[in-house]
């Protein structure tokens, strides 16, 4: 009975040791597979020069709107504005719409 003791005790306090130990998960990615693949699609880089280069155009229709809105107010001898006028003008806030949305994203 002893003897068995003896033998039993190690047995039990080796189960009891291994059930405390926190267990490792088996590994699930393959040999030579990085944790966090690569991202997909355009850099941020990328698309911070695509949207100044955006913005660059968008700024240059602004300016030729203006211009040409500038011109047609100056044209008009009486207090009335012309629909066109308008279209202009409300193409301008679109175009500086677009600008300063694009300038928040970054």
């Amino acid at each position: 009975m002893l003897r068995t003791r003896v033998v039993l005790l190690p047995i039990v306090l080796l189960g009891l040791l291994a059930a405390q130990s926190p267990r490792k998960p088996f590994p699930t990615q393959q040999i030579g597979q990085t944790e966090n693949p690569p991202p997909e699609g355009p850099s941020k880089e990328t698309l911070a020069k695509a949207a100044y280069r955006d913005s660059l155009d968008d700024a240059r229709k602004l300016l030729a709107l203006a211009e040409e809105l500038r011109t047609d107010i100056e044209k008009n001898d009486r207090y009335v504005v012309s629909m066109d006028t308008i279209h202009k003008t409300e193409e301008i806030e679109k175009i500086a719409k677009r600008i300063r949305g694009r300038m928040k994203q970054q």
